[in-house]
C-alpha cells in the first residue's frame, strides 16, 4: 500500500483498544496479526528504524508522536539487533519512501518482520491520554477481526509487564565476538573513520544490547565479548576482561533478579558500567529498589542534570522503570545525573567499588551526542583500577 491509497484507508477497521475503554481507529500498514502489548509514546522525530529495532521496546506498542514516518525507508546499515522485538507501531500516517539509501518501505520491513501496525490514529491524542492517564496495557486489531469490545477485554486480561522476565526473549543465544575485523564499527557514517587500537577487552551482558552502543566501546578502545543474560559473574570472569558492560534491555528490573545477584557478585573485582536496564540492575545490586514510572521516558530529547559538571545533558532514552533514590546507601553510592522532566534517578556512582552507571543511552541512535564521553569515561575507570 503507498501513503495515497485512499481507498484502503476509508476501509481500514484496524484500532487499538486500551484496557481504560479508548479506542483509537485507523488501518493497518503493517503484518496482518493481532497483538497485546503497554502502549507507550516515543517523542523522537526521526529515527523510527532505530527505535523499531532497540530490544527494549519487547512487549510495547509504540506510539509515535512525529506526524510523518517511513519517508526515508529503512536499510540493513541502520539497524540496532538482529530484528525488531516490538509487540506493534502505531502512527499517524506512513510515507513512501524517498531517499538514496531506502532498501525498503516502512510497511514492507514491517510485514516481513511479522510486526503489526497502525495508521490513521491520532497520535498526539493518544500521547497526551497516556501522558495524563499512565502506560495502558492495550491491543491492537490489524486485522479489523475482533469486535472492540472484545479487544478492550483482551487487553485488560493480558498480563502486563511487571515483574516479567523479557529479557530472555530478547538476548543472544550464545557468546560471541563482537565485530572482530572492524567492519560494523566502521560503519555508515564513519566509513573512513581511524579506529583506535584495542588496548582492552570488555565482557558487554547481552540484556537487549544495540549494535551502537557496541560501536561506542570499540571506538573508544575497547574489543568486546557479548554474552547472553543469564552469564554467571564466574564465567564472565573466566574470559579474564578489563571490564564488564551491562546494557540496556525491555521491562521490569525485578523479573531478571539472576542478573543483579551477578552484578553483586561483579562489583569490586572488575570495573562496571551500566546503561538503562543495566543501570537498574546496578541499582538493585547496591541493595536499592525499583519502581515504575507512569508512563515511562521514550525519545531522543530528554533534558538530564549531571550534578557532577552541572552541565546539561540533551539524551536518548527508553525505559519505564527507575531506581528509587532513597534506597541506596549514600554512604556508598553517589547520585550523578537526575533527570530536568521529573527528578527521577539518571546516574550513580559507587563510592567503594569502580562502577557507575546511567538511566539513559549514550550511543546516540538515535538521538543527541551530548552522552557520548561516557564510553570514554568507562576507558578511564579501567586504566584506574590497573
Amino acid at each position: 500500500m503507498t501513503a495515497y491509497d485512499w481507498k484502503k484507508r476509508r476501509e481500514g477497521k484496524a484500532y487499538l483498544a486500551l484496557e481504560n475503554g479508548e479506542v483509537f481507529r485507523g488501518y493497518s500498514v503493517g503484518a496482518n496479526r493481532d497483538m497485546v502489548g503497554e502502549a507507550v509514546f516515543n517523542t523522537g522525530m526521526t529515527g523510527y528504524q532505530e527505535i523499531l529495532s532497540d530490544p527494549s521496546y519487547a512487549g510495547q506498542l509504540v506510539c509515535l508522536t512525529a506526524p510523518e514516518v517511513g519517508n526515508y525507508g529503512l536499510n540493513a546499515a541502520d539497524m540496532e539487533s538482529r530484528d525488531f522485538f516490538l509487540s506493534g507501531l502505531i502512527v499517524n500516517r506512513v510515507s513512501d519512501p524517498s531517499s538514496w539509501r531506502a532498501e525498503e518501505s516502512l510497511p514492507a520491513a514491517l510485514e516481513k518482520r511479522d510486526v503489526p501496525a497502525i495508521a490513521g490514529v491520532d497520535c498526539r491524542a493518544l500521547t497526551v491520554m497516556l501522558r495524563d492517564r499512565g502506560s495502558q496495557k492495550a491491543f491492537l486489531c490489524a486485522s479489523g477481526a475482533v469486535p472492540e469490545g472484545e479487544g478492550i477485554a483482551r487487553a485488560r486480561a493480558w498480563e502486563g509487564l511487571e515483574g516479567r522476565d523479557y529479557v530472555k526473549k530478547v538476548t543472544c543465544g550464545e557468546r560471541y565476538a563482537w565485530d572482530s575485523d572492524n567492519r560494523l564499527t566502521a560503519s555508515y557514517p564513519l566509513e573512513d573513520c581511524i579506529l583506535p587500537p584495542a588496548e582492552f577487552t570488555v565482557v558487554a551482558y547481552d540484556f537487549g544490547v544495540k549494535w551502537n552502543i557496541l560501536r561506542g566501546l570499540r571506538r573508544a578502545g575497547m574489543q568486546v565479548t557479548v554474552v547472553p543474560a543469564a552469564t554467571s559473574a564466574g564465567d564472565a570472569l573466566a574470559l579474564a576482561p578489563d571490564g564488564v558492560f551491562l546494557s540496556n534491555g525491555p521491562a521490569d528490573p525485578a523479573g531478571v533478579l539472576y542478573a543483579a545477584r551477578a552484578v553483586e557478585k561483579l562489583l569490586g573485582r572488575i570495573p562496571v558500567m551500566g546503561i538503562c536496564l543495566g543501570h537498574q540492575l546496578l541499582g538493585l545490586a547496591r541493595g536499592g529498589k525499583t519502581y515504575k514510572l507512569p508512563f515511562g521516558h521514550h525519545g531522543c530529547n530528554h533534558p538530564v542534570k549531571d550534578l557532577v559538571s552541572g552541565r546539561t545533558l540533551i539524551t536518548s532514552q527508553n525505559h519505564n522503570f527507575a531506581v528509587d533514590a532513597d534506597s541506596l546507601d549514600a554512604a556508598k553510592t553517589a547520585i550523578t545525573h537526575i533527570s530536568l522532566n521529573d527528578g527521577s534517578l539518571e546516574g550513580l556512582r559507587c563510592l567503594d567499588v569502580p562502577a557507575f552507571s546511567v538511566q539513559f543511552h549514550p550511543e546516540a541512535a538515535p538521538g543527541p551526542h551530548d552522552a557520548n564521553p561516557l564510553f570514554a569515561a568507562f576507558r578511564t575507570l579501567i586504566e584506574d583500577a590497573g
